[in-house]
């Protein structure tokens, strides 16, 4: 496999996508994103330092890497999630063109867009979606569309992104549809189980020792009006919008929003001495016609740290974070999953090393 494949990296925020792009071989010769202190992070674990500022603005920078092989990153998904007020006239639902802009500059070999699955899935985003596509394909590129759930590659979070692959046409040509079966051909074979959460933080110790000492001081009280559901998991049993995660299973997507009580919360307990868990009990309960207790929950049950949170993200145990505590938890919230970008990545890898003909013959034959 060849190692030396050049790549561009643009909203690269803390740099989660890249550490997965530069597993799988690639070299990145260009970073940019407008987070300052994303680009401390980012500057502080890879081997250059990012452009920080709006993309906007650094046209002529960026046009000296024209002919890279591979263009990637995740323009800010804000105006599309589901998560925020899915606004077409958000400022932040337009950056996506931005970055085909800079595709269409560099007219890389390759490109990889990420972005939230309701941009891939929802009806109201069918318009943009069709447009990204016929766009894609004006510049030139097959074009592949694409959700992913984290978990089915190991991550320890149900996280689900939508990738938009566009590679270069050749003389023979590849539709759409076949590329994108081949692709997620390709995919299905780098599937693998994720540890469960109890095995990420076992590993890390209990919250406040040495290398998992960064915590969350968000308070847990029960919720007075609780909405109940059938999973203890879901609903909402305690203040705010972090809920309990299921030690032994895999996480909810970590936002961005992280830090106060939209924090997801573990049960210490359950972890590290083997008790009963304190959430399926008391949800149990509750559901059983018990009264709502009020105050604050019991110690056992706290919020994630900021070290779990980057080990959930399958950042590499030695990634240093910069900033205020608020602005860690955002740039790991705001990341893509190491692990589920390698994937992407070498799939990608397999492109670059034939060509898209090649590889769509190979995993739809």
């Amino acid at each position: 496999m060849n190692k030396h494949f050049s790549a561009v990296s643009l909203f690269s925020g803390a740099g989660g996508m890249d550490v997965g792009f530069e597993e799988a071989g690639y070299d990145i010769v260009l970073a940019n994103d407008i987070d300052p202190a994303a680009c401390a992070t980012y500057d502080l674990n890879h081997k250059i330092d990012s452009i920080c500022g709006d993309l906007r603005n650094h046209r002529s920078e960026i046009s000296k890497y024209k002919g890279v092989d591979l263009v990637f990153g995740g323009p800010p998904c804000q105006g599309f999630s589901v998560a925020g007020k899915m606004d077409p006239d958000d400022e932040r639902s337009q950056l996506i063109w931005n970055y085909l802009s800079k595709v269409e500059l560099l007219k890389p070999s390759v490109f990889v867009c990420e972005n939230v699955k309701a941009l891939a899935v929802n009806n109201r985003w069918s318009l943009v979606r069709d447009s990204l596509i016929e766009r894609s394909s004006e510049l030139g590129y097959v074009t592949a569309l694409i959700v992913l759930k984290a978990s089915d590659f190991g991550v320890p979070q149900a996280r689900e992104r939508m990738f938009l692959v566009g590679a270069k046409r050749t003389r023979k040509k590849v539709a759409d549809e076949m590329f994108q079966l081949a692709l997620y051909s390709c995919l299905e074979k780098k599937k693998i189980a994720p540890p469960t959460i109890s095995t990420v933080i076992k590993s890390l110790g209990p919250a406040g020792s040495k290398g998992n000492d960064r915590t969350c001081s968000a308070i847990i009280t029960y919720a007075k009006n609780p909405v109940l559901r059938k999973s203890p998991y879901a609903g909402m049993l305690f203040n705010g919008a972090g809920r309990p995660i299921n030690p032994n299973g895999v996480a909810l997507t970590l936002p961005a929003s992280m830090g106060g009580n939209k924090t997801p919360i573990v049960d210490e307990d359950e972890i590290f001495l083997g008790s009963s868990s304190f959430v399926e009990r008391y949800h149990a309960d509750l559901l059983g016609g018990a009264k709502v207790r009020s105050g604050l929950a019991p110690k056992r049950l706290r919020r994630i740290t900021i070290d779990e949170a980057l080990a959930i993200q399958t950042f590499p145990a030695t990634y240093n974070l910069s900033g205020s505590q608020s602005a860690m938890y955002r740039q790991i919230g705001n990341a893509v999953p190491c692990d589920l970008a390698k994937v992407v990545a070498e799939s990608v890898n397999e492109i670059l090393s034939s060509d898209i003909h090649s590889f769509t013959t190979k995993h739809t034959t």
